[in-house]
């Protein structure tokens, strides 16, 4: 298959890289020129629209910001939808609101598009390895002519149909914003009472309080940068999305909301480029400690591919 990756950045721009390297002839887009460099000198081709990429690859992948993103993608001024669609897969990376993308994929549909939602989860390290989870929602026929692309850049992880992949990555990322900003509590608490942050972290891994978030996630409070590969405008986001979703089920939210509440104080303290575990970084002022330990700890977006 010829494939056409839409959206270079932290995430994306890491997972276009393993598709290349799984040897697929790789057309790539982005609104920035200048984001395709290191793909380009991999092999990979660059395209000026989602149109025109679609005219000439197989299977379209893209990994953008949110849904007017998305929109713009497909039904924008030289979107997806102006090509040839037929017969061609979208696999769609992005988190997104799973309402309104059942109904924007439609006429996709309708020009015998085929679209599979595969929301990633991980983090950045992942993405460079290629073995992040994927959330992977579409009819199976489209999911099988897609999982050669998709486990170029991750795992397989089958939730039904399409959309079903945008909701489980948004109830996946409920939990981790929900835990990412308990554990900032759970820290200090624990400094402030006696035990030090390297000797807490070491006895909560492996028990009830184990998470991905504890066990990936609490280095980058060590370090002290909180991680910015994953930035708080990010989060906000994710959790608008959330809250909708909540919204849209009738589900009670007063998790959510508090968890929701502390990520916009952290944006208003540090700015929303800030990284994610600077919810953290709140408590840890407020309460007058530091969490951060010396030692080795490798940033996430340090890691690097085994080729």
């Amino acid at each position: 298959m010829k494939i056409g990756f839409i959206g270079l950045g932290t995430m994306g721009g890491n997972a276009a890289k393993n598709i290349i390297r799984a040897g697929f002839e790789t057309y790539v887009h982005d609104l920035r020129r200048e984001a395709a460099d290191d793909h380009i000198e991999m092999g990979a081709t660059w395209i000026d629209t989602p149109q025109d990429m679609i005219n000439k690859v197989d299977c379209v992948v893209s990994m953008v910001f949110g849904p007017p993103q998305l929109e713009a993608v497909l039904t924008g001024e030289n979107g997806l939808i102006h090509g040839d669609c037929d017969g061609k897969i979208w696999i769609d990376l992005t988190t997104s609101s799973p309402g309104f993308q059942r109904e924007l994929i439609k006429d996709f549909v309708a020009k015998g598009g085929r679209p599979v939602d595969a929301p990633v989860t991980g983090s950045v390290d992942a993405a460079i390895r290629g073995d992040m989870p994927m959330f992977v929602g579409g009819a199976d026929a489209d999911v099988e002519a897609a999982r050669p692309v998709i486990e170029a850049m991750g795992e397989v992880r089958k939730v039904g149909i399409y959309g079903n992949g945008y909701v489980a990555k948004l109830v996946n990322n409920q939990l981790w914003k929900i835990h990412a900003t308990a554990i900032g509590e759970a820290m200090v608490c624990a400094k402030k009472a006696g035990i030090e942050p390297d000797v807490w972290w070491d006895v909560m891994k492996g028990g009830a309080a184990d998470s991905f978030v504890m066990q990936h996630d609490v280095p980058s409070i060590f370090a002290g940068h909180y991680d910015p590969s994953f930035p708080l405008k990010l989060c906000l986001k994710d959790l608008s999305l959330i809250k909708e979703l909540m919204d849209e089920t009738g589900t009670r939210s007063e998790l959510t909301d508090a968890c929701h509440a502390r990520f916009k104080e952290a944006g208003a303290r540090y700015g929303m480029d800030a990284g994610e575990m600077t919810v953290c970084k709140l408590i840890e002022e407020d309460a007058d400690v530091a969490l951060q330990i010396e030692g080795d700890w490798v940033a996430p977006w340090e890691v690097k591919h085994s080729s």
